[in-house]
């Protein structure tokens, strides 16, 4: 099992000045740490949960390409791009850029978004969830097309539609960035990670509940005729700074997936200074999996 981390809270102690400087620090020891992914999250408001939308956020492509220029292994994305706050053929666009820039490294997490206060405080529309599917399914299809040299054309959607998906240059990566569908909805959102995603992002709940999605997802790809074991697995773990970074528990509560097939588990720590935390805790966690494997 690999590690990534999940870059989630920009309120550093030294205010908004020092957070170029801390980003390339957790850049830096990231990939001196071994972590395999780095992640920030795609919104304009800070979640309520996570400090408030009064809270500091930052735009999530423009501070991936921040990182791209200060690592060198590390696979980039957001976790996960909400779908409603981008044009399709731009989000292509952009995502290709990034994978072109950092050498390939480039993934797009994706998904329905969810946040309604942030649409409604900066002017973004915001459809119905029902609708926010139909969009994300034709924006997984644009940008499959956009990245087939061969599919340059119209694209005619319900909700979107496109005279070229001329994507020139190319992406880096081979045959295209890996497309991350995040979210464990059994209905919509696993059926779309069978037909179109290279990895699925699902939330640590508990070993249980994870064996269930899994199990979900296997039959959406038995029906849309998809290799299970083509699709790479993560999960996202929550990490209180609070809890004083307690490696042993952390090893005992990991240690009941790791029979799943999970990939990477993406730690998500609740900080604004992530360096010294990925120095002090990622670097260990990484040795202590290793182990487990």
């Amino acid at each position: 099992m690999r590690v990534g981390v999940h870059i989630n809270r920009f309120n550093h102690p030294a205010g908004a000045p020092a957070l170029g400087a801390e980003l390339a620090a957790a850049g830096a020891a990231a990939e001196a740490a071994g972590v395999s992914w780095l992640s920030v999250m795609d919104h304009y408001f800070q979640m309520e949960f996570n400090g408030g939308a009064e809270d500091p956020m930052l735009e999530a492509y423009s501070t991936l390409s921040f990182l791209a220029a200060h690592t060198e292994t590390v696979r980039l994305g957001a976790l996960v791009t909400g779908v409603t706050y981008r044009h399709p053929g731009l989000l292509a666009k952009i995502a290709t850029t990034l994978d072109v820039l950092s050498g390939g490294r480039a993934a797009l997490g994706i998904g329905a978004a969810w946040y309604d206060r942030e649409h409604e405080g900066l002017g973004v529309p915001f459809p119905p969830l029902a609708e926010r599917f139909e969009r994300l399914e034709e924006t997984l299809r644009i940008c499959l097309q956009m990245w087939d040299p061969a599919a340059n054309g119209p694209f005619e959607g319900t909700h979107y539609r496109l005279a070229e998906t001329l994507c020139v240059p190319a992406p880096v990566s081979s045959p295209h960035p890996e497309i991350m569908i995040g979210g464990s909805g059994e209905k919509k959102t696993l059926r779309l990670v069978a037909r179109y995603a290279g990895a699925c992002n699902l939330f640590a709940t508990s070993p249980e509940e994870v064996t269930h999605k899994l199990d979900v997802l296997r039959r959406h790809c038995d029906t849309e005729g998809r290799d299970y074991d083509e699709i790479r697995k993560t999960m996202t773990y929550s990490v209180d700074e609070g809890d004083g970074g307690d490696l042993d528990a952390f090893t005992r509560d990991i240690n009941g997936y790791t029979k799943l097939g999970i990939d990477t588990v993406i730690l998500a720590p609740r900080t604004g200074a992530p360096a010294e935390w990925i120095e002090r805790f990622t670097a260990p966690a990484v040795r202590r999996l290793a182990e487990l494997d």
